[in-house]
Formats: C-alpha cells, structure tokens, sequence
C-alpha cells in the first residue's frame, strides 16, 4: 500500500513538474524569441558593411511574423533590403521596405538615408525609374547627412541617370559625386558618368575634354584595358561632332596598336562605316559594316544588341543607295527591340520567381517548425492526460481500499464481538431482545462480505459459519441463516417453505429469504455463489410458480399473503 501511495505522489509530482514546466517554457520561448531575434538583427548590421552575405544569412534565420515591436520590425525590413542592395540581388520580396522608411523619417539620418536608398532600388526593380530618381534626389540635397552616406546616395542617382540617358539633370549629380569620392578608380567612374551626362546633354566638347584626361591619366597608369576603351569612345564623340576623318584615324590608331583582331574590331569598323555613311562614301561604309557583321558573329555570337544598330545602318545605306526603305529591314529592327524587351521582361520574371521560390522555402521551414511544434504540443498534453487519468485511476483505487479498510475493521470488530459473546443458555435465548441482537449481528456480518465479497472477507465469514454448523463448501450454514430469517421475520421461511415447498427449489427459497433481509441482486449472487445474471432468471421463474403479479414486489405479495 505505502509502494503505490509513494508511485501516486511520484506521479502527481510528474504532472505538476510538466504543467509548470510548460507554462515556463512557452513564456520564456516568446521573450527569448524576441530577445534573440533582436541580438541577430542587431548583429547582422554591424557585419552588413563587412560581410554581407553573412548578415544576409543572420537575417533569413528570423521569422518576422514574431518580430511585434514596429522599432526592431523596421531595422528587419531595412537591413534585409540594404542587403540584397549591396549584393545585387532581386528586391522584389522588399515591398515592406517604404514601412521602414517612413519609420525612420526623421528619427535616424543614417537608417533613413540607407533604407531611402533601399526604398529607390526597390522602385528601379519593380519598374518604376522615374519614382527611384525623385527619392534619391531628395536624399542627395538633405542637409546635415555625412558625405559617406552622401556618397551611396549618389552613386545610384548617377547610375539611374545614366541608365535613363539624361543629360543636363544628370550633370550636378555627377559633379558632385567626383567631388565627394576619395578612392581614385571611384574617382574615375565619377569622371566618366559625367562625361556621359555632357553627351546626353550635347555638350560634345566638354565630353572630348574629359575623354582626353582620362586616356592621359589611363596611360600615364599603364591601364591598357582602360585606354583601350576610352580611345573608342572618343572615336565615337569625334563622330557626334563631325571630326569623322579624325575619327577614321583614331580608330586606325587602335587597330594599329590592339592588332586587327581586338575584342572589340566589330566595333570599331562599325564606326568606320558610320563615319563613311556621314561623308557619302557608301561603298566604304557597305564594306566596314559587313565586316563588323562578320566579326561580330565571330566573336560574340548572335548578339542582338548589336545587331539592332546594324540593321538600322543597312536600312540608311540601302535607303541612300536605292532611295527607298525596305519594309524587312524595319521589322527585323522591330523585331531586334521586342526579343530584347522580352529577354529583360524574362529576366525580372525569373528574378521574381526567385524570390517567390525563396518566400515559399521560409513558409514552408516556419510551417514544418510550427508542425513540429504542435506535435510536441500534442504529445506533451496527451502524456499529460495519461498522467491525469493514472492519477485519478490510483486516486479511486486508493479510495476505494481505505473504504474496504474501514469495512473489514467494521467486519472484523464485530468478528471478535461475535466470537467473545458467551454461549447463551436455553432461558437466555428464550429473550427476544438477546436473540434477536445476535441474529442481527450475524446477518450483518453476511451483508458486509456480500458488500466486499474480498477472498479474505469469504473465508471469514465461512470460519463463521462454521462455528456451530456446517456450510458444506458455501458461504453460509443455510439451515442457520433459515431459522435466523424465521426469528426476525415471524416464521417468513417456514410458512414460505409450507405453502411453496413443493413448487420452490432450494436456491429459490435462498433468494427469496435473502430478498426479505434487504440484499440487493448482487450481494444475493455473492452469497448463494451465483452469477446476477442467474439470479434475475430465479428471480423470473419464482414469480410464474407463485403467481406474482409482473409490477408487484416478490416479498410484498409474500407478506401479504401471510397477512391474509
């Protein structure tokens, strides 16, 4: 008893430890989540200028859905996005990324340089160039902002400019961003957009200014592929001006020095066809250009960009040469701009794609830990359930012996009372009130095993039984609990006996005495070693042979009967 009173508590204390463990456990998940996810974020910006991608791979680890303070959701949204800026990657799932702007209007001039120039990228990704250029020109004229933010600022402006081929908007820009850059090949890049803004602008001369520093400062550095390239754009910038035979010459010059097979001959001989279309040579120009188809092929393969302006210069020799336009020429032109369009369009559709992909992989990894989750969640409340229900097993067991306890030392105190009551004489026995207080007793003691008919409680009462009688195997001395019933009953069984003997087997008249001592079905099938079951078919039977009514008591018809 003490062993499964000590595996009770044991369980008990199991199921408190889980109940409180768990409360603790999701408290602490949540602040650990939010704390911890904050510790990331704010590690992955103090690598994001050093190492980007691993920031990038901080980041990726944290599920914003369980970021709920709008100051540590911002800096997510901002960094993940000045991410995929600094590494080129596709911003199209970086639309939340105007929420972290706006946050930090006005809060915080680095956050809100950087996620502005973030917002501008995110605009020139999603197709809008125009919205992009605006932002970062509000950023580039803020006051109060360190040139080094200035800096990133500009960089993109220009390079939108640049993109979008203005000319005199683009130049202020470019001025500036020469001005403010420290690093001398970034120096360079500055000095070139600005170049280019002049050409946009026609502002040739200005342009061929630049052109000629940078091929000095070019070779006095022994940069071949640079001076290679800027003598070829000022071949093209004589051409703008009308200085073609100074162009032809350059571009001589470059085949001279670079050799007649450069990586970048179709090119130039395209310029010389130009320059002969301009003076009306069209037999030279007819002859540079099926050159440069011919290397270009060679070299680059089928190249569309390329081969868009050529068809437009053969459309203008023919038209000189024939004086009309070929309608197949204007379409393959045509045709050269719409595979281009849809190649750029096919390559924001696969970026997009990317990105969606990505989106779909973080679902699918939060909604399999969530999966998870619920699975332990599960299992943890059905062991809590099998722990409950244990416990209240062993609850009621526990309860359920203390009563038998009780019982047994009831049954057993009146055992030893029994036992210790002297032997009545024949005048002693002859007084009702003794009798029938010991006939009582007795009939007690059978109620109470039939109550717990335990191993240990039938053995007793057979050892009972047995005292002056015989029980011949069976829990009771009948002949004894017969004239008990008669003496407590007004001869209940010797009249039932005289008026059914005949009709009334003896297992019948034992359920039947029983009956009118107020044992109920079970207790009568625990004395008279039958199942209920047997007894509701007795039960059955002594009705038909006595004649009771279907609703009427057995016992009830009995008395009254005797009555009558």
């Amino acid at each position: 008893m003490k062993r499964e009173e000590n595996v009770f508590k044991y369980l008990v204390g199991i199921l408190v430890y889980l109940i409180v463990t768990m409360a603790v456990g999701c408290i602490a998940s949540c602040s650990y989540s939010g704390a911890q996810y904050n510790k990331s974020i704010d590690k992955a910006e103090d690598l994001m200028d050093i190492n980007a991608d691993s920031a990038l791979s901080l980041l990726d680890a944290v599920d914003l859905s369980e970021l709920k303070e709008d100051s540590i959701r911002a800096k997510y949204v901002y960094l993940k996005a000045y991410g995929h800026l600094k590494k080129n990657r596709s911003m199209i799932s970086d639309s939340l990324i105007s929420y972290a702007h706006n946050y930090y209007r006005g809060k915080d001039k680095v956050r809100d340089v950087r996620s502005g120039i973030a917002f501008a990228w995110y605009r020139f990704w999603t197709g809008d160039t125009p919205g992009a250029i605006s932002l970062l020109d509000s950023l580039a004229s803020m006051s109060g902002v360190s040139d080094s933010l200035k800096i990133q600022a500009l960089r993109i402006r220009v390079y939108l400019g640049v993109a979008e081929y203005q000319g005199a908007p683009l130049i202020p820009f470019a001025k500036r961003l020469y001005e403010l850059e420290t690093d001398s090949m970034r120096k360079i890049e500055a000095r070139y957009m600005l170049l280019t803004g002049y050409e946009y602008a026609n502002h040739l001369d200005s342009a061929i200014h630049i052109i000629d520093e940078l091929i000095d400062y070019a070779g006095k550095n022994k940069w071949g592929d640079k001076h290679f390239l800027f003598e070829m754009e000022k071949a093209q910038l004589l051409t703008e001006v009308g200085r073609n035979s100074e162009s032809d010459l350059l571009i001589d010059k470059i085949f001279k020095t670079g050799g007649s097979d450069n990586g970048a001959a179709d090119l130039l001989h395209f310029q010389h066809a130009i320059n002969a279309l301009n003076t009306g040579d069209l037999t030279r120009a007819s002859k540079h250009l099926a050159k440069a188809d011919s290397l270009a092929i060679r070299l680059h393969g089928d190249n569309a960009t390329f081969r868009s302006y050529s068809n437009l210069l053969h459309s203008i020799i023919d038209f000189k040469k024939t004086g009309s336009v070929k309608l197949i020429h204007i379409a393959s032109l045509n045709n050269r701009q719409d595979e281009r369009f849809n190649r750029m369009k096919a390559s924001q559709w696969e970026s997009e794609k990317g990105a969606l992909l990505q989106q779909s992989r973080a679902l699918a990894l939060k909604s399999e830990s969530r999966h998870k989750t619920v699975v332990i969640l599960v299992i943890i409340l059905v062991t809590l359930v099998i722990l409950g229900f244990a416990a209240w097993i062993i609850i009621s067991r526990r309860q359920r012996e203390r009563e038998n306890e009780e019982r047994i030392e009831a049954l057993q105190k009146m055992v030893d009372e029994y036992m210790s009551t002297p032997s009545a004489t024949d005048s002693e026995l002859t007084e009702s009130s003794a009798l029938r207080s010991a006939m009582l007793k007795q009939l007690g003691i059978i109620k109470m095993v039939a109550e717990t008919p335990t191993e240990q409680n039938r053995e007793m009462l057979r050892k009972i039984s047995s005292i002056d009688g015989e029980t011949n195997g069976e829990l009771v001395d009948w002949q004894k609990v017969f004239e008990m019933i008669d003496n407590l009953y007004s001869g209940f069984h010797e009249k039932l006996h005289a008026r059914y003997g005949d009709s009334l087997n003896q297992k019948e008249e034992q359920i039947i005495v029983l009956m009118m001592a107020g044992f109920s079905t079970k207790e009568i099938s625990v004395i008279t070693g039958q199942t209920a079951s047997t007894i509701y078919v007795r039960k059955s039977s002594i009705r038909k042979k006595l004649g009771v009514p279907e609703k009427e008591d057995i016992v009830r018809y009995l008395l009254n009967q005797n009555n009558d």
